[in-house]
This record gives C-alpha cells, sequence and structure tokens, in this order.
C-alpha cells in the first residue's frame, strides 16, 4: 500500500499557527472528540466533564510557555471548538487517568536512536513505532510548524494536537513512549514535552529544558542531535533518570529499564512490552555498522512474533472491544535530524510504505523505502 498522510505548512505566531492548523483539519478534528467523546462516555463520564478536567492544566502549561497556550486557543479558534475541547486534545491521557483512575493505554510504541557510529556514511538516526488505539489511524498528519522566533518543526502527530513526535531544523529529534506509574498529578502534559524540547538544538539543552518541568506524567523520551549526541529519559512526574546509549544505539519500549524507578512499574502488557524491546535491541546490534533507512525500515516491519510485534494490526488484537479502540501502528517514523528529514509510513510499516518529508519539500508523491 502507497497511501500518505496529508502534509500541511502553518506559519507565524503561535495563535496563527494554531489557527491554520484548525482550519485545514477543522474535520478530522470533529471526528477526533467524537471518538473521544464515545471512549469517555465508555466510561461513565461525559466530554463535557472531560474538558473541564483538561482546562485544570492550563495554569501548568501558561507558566512555562505562553505561547502553546495561545496555539492552542488559535486551534480552537480555526477549528470552531471550545477551548476546552482544545485542551482535551493535548491531555487525554492525563485527563482519562484523572476521571477514570486507570491508564486508558495499550500495547504502546517502540522507539530507537542509532548513533552516527553504527549508521551508513556516518549518518545518525532516530524514531519509532507508534502504537494507538485505531481510531488515530485516519487522524493522523505530518505538518511542517514554523512559529516566529523557533526552530521549524517537521511532526507526526493526531489531527489538534499540536505536539507528538518529531525533529527541528536546529538538528533536533524527539520521539517518545508511554510509561505507565501511579504519580501523575496536575501539571506539565507528556505531550507537549516534545515541543518544549524541540525550542532547543542539542540533547543536552533539551534534557534541561525537560528537567525544568513540573511534570504531570510518566513518558519516556528518546532524542538524537546532529552532533551525534543521544539520551533516553525514562520519566516519572517527580523523577527523571538518563539513560546513555550502549554500543552505539539506544531502545525503549513501555516499561522502566533503570533499575532506581522499576518499582514505579504498573503496566498490564509488561511482557509484551520486554519482548518488543528485546527483539528491536536484538535487530540493531547485529545489524552491522552501516544501518540505513532501509534496514532500520526493515527491523521496524517486524512480525516474527506473534502477538508480539513490532508492526501491529489492528485485527491482531483480538479482545472483544470497540474496533476503534483496538491497538495498531498508527505509524512508523524514522528522522534523520543532520540532514532534516524523515520518513513515515502511514499505518503499520510491514503494510505501507515510508514517505520521505524534509524542510525543503515534502517529497509524498515518491515512494522511497
Amino acid at each position: 500500500m502507497t497511501d500518505s498522510f496529508p502534509f500541511h505548512h502553518f506559519s507565524g505566531s503561535h495563535f496563527e499557527v494554531g489557527r491554520q492548523h484548525g482550519e485545514a483539519l477543522q474535520q478530522q478534528i470533529s471526528v477526533h472528540l467524537e471518538r473521544l467523546q464515545r471512549r469517555f462516555e465508555r466510561q461513565g463520564f461525559s466530554i463535557a466533564q472531560a474538558e473541564t478536567a483538561a482546562l485544570g492544566y492550563r495554569e501548568s502549561i501558561q507558566e512555562v510557555s505562553a505561547g502553546l497556550d495561545h496555539e492552542i486557543q488559535g486551534l480552537a479558534d480555526g477549528a470552531g471548538i471550545s477551548i476546552g475541547a482544545a485542551y482535551l486534545l493535548q491531555l487525554r491521557a492525563e485527563v482519562f487517568v484523572e476521571l477514570v483512575g486507570k491508564h486508558g493505554a495499550e500495547q504502546e510504541c517502540t522507539t530507537f536512536a542509532i548513533l552516527p557510529e553504527r549508521g551508513e556514511e556516518g549518518r545518525g538516526f532516530v524514531g519509532q513505532n507508534a502504537d494507538l488505539p485505531a481510531m488515530y489511524h485516519d487522524l493522523m498528519a505530518v505538518v511542517h510548524l514554523a512559529v516566529d522566533g523557533e526552530p521549524e518543526v517537521l511532526m507526526v502527530t493526531p489531527a489538534g494536537q499540536i505536539s507528538y513526535i518529531g525533529l527541528n531544523n536546529a538538528g533536533l529529534g524527539v520521539f517518545g513512549n508511554y510509561l505507565h506509574c501511579a504519580s501523575w498529578r496536575r501539571g506539565f502534559p507528556r505531550y507537549l514535552y516534545t515541543r518544549v524540547a524541540l525550542r532547543e538544538g542539542s540533547v543536552a539543552a533539551a534534557e534541561a529544558a525537560l528537567r525544568g518541568l513540573h511534570r504531570a506524567s510518566s513518558r519516556n523520551v528518546i532524542m538524537l542531535d546532529a552532533g551525534g549526541s543521544a539520551v533516553d529519559l525514562e520519566n516519572t512526574a517527580e523523577t527523571m533518570v538518563a539513560i546513555s546509549p550502549t554500543d552505539g544505539y539506544l531502545v525503549h519500549a513501555n516499561h522502566y529499564v533503570e533499575p532506581s524507578l522499576q518499582h514505579n512499574e504498573s503496566n498490564p502488557w509488561l511482557e509484551n512490552s520486554q519482548l518488543r524491546y528485546e527483539r528491536l535491541t536484538g535487530l540493531i546490534a547485529t545489524g552491522g555498522s552501516s544501518l540505513s533507512p532501509a534496514t532500520i525500515a526493515d527491523m521496524l516491519r517486524d512480525r516474527s512474533d506473534v502477538g508480539n510485534e513490532l508492526s501491529i494490526y489492528p485485527e491482531d488484537d483480538d479482545r472483544e472491544i470497540a474496533e476503534e479502540d483496538r491497538n495498531m501502528t498508527v505509524t512508523s517514523v524514522i528522522a534523520e535530524p543532520g540532514r532534516g528529514q524523515f520518513w513515515v509510513a502511514s499505518g503499520p510499516p510491514s503494510r505501507y510504505e515510508f514517505r520521505k518529508f524534509s524542510f525543503d519539500a515534502a517529497s509524498s508523491s515518491e515512494s522511497v523505502l
């Protein structure tokens, strides 16, 4: 299959970028909110309750970045939705935990960073298979954000969400994984960590910025910069631990690897996460010292362990649940911060080809991997 996500370019002030986002993706944002409404109603809560809960985090965002708050306001204006709905799109996980009292995540993402010493021609790569409920598959888009006074950003994100995974034109790539722990609280939300990091041009500066946040929720953040520095940051709301590369690479899934944080572990799919982690680690470890985007793509297509695949189809999830709640790989991304480009598969990479996007242009008409 050769489908490609829609590509959009938004530029100007934070408010203007948000407004353009809301206008361009208005229909998908409406669908996104309808699906969130069904998801909350299945748990006994209304969308109005969810929006009110989301606004409880607004002050924490304003304290860190008035610009991000302005962008969410612009999103609401452009999409013709309430500010509460616009905030909910950024905070669905935090709101779900606050209202329902448990994590709503399934078997989620597998991430990697490959240092230049392991890449072909001294190239470094970072990215992930992003696993989410199937309701997100047709809501994903590739966006090029050019906010006044900040590095430009290339990002893959669900419609209406202003921060997810991607890279900037200062040479930094930022990706992430869900982590389960009990210490979630009101504070700065997990998906927006990416935009805070992408205001910086190096791993060291981005790590310092993330350490300064009063975080609401746990998230694993994996980063690589054009200088060849990489780090994996395992987080609880209160604690952050940096994991350095071993043998020129990093891999992460959805469980704590750092021994000092493992007492926080509450992932009900722990074995699945461990198996995905071990498989991608093994593939990279035995992949040699000239890894290319094509060889990495083949690794991310792995389906060698039925039930614990790296590339997940919605029909692999045989639970008796709503189809839109079934877990799947909604996108796979391989980013090269040193050259300002990434390759994006618009679904499980074992079914969809990767298309290249860069800051110069979207090459989505050309299948490259």
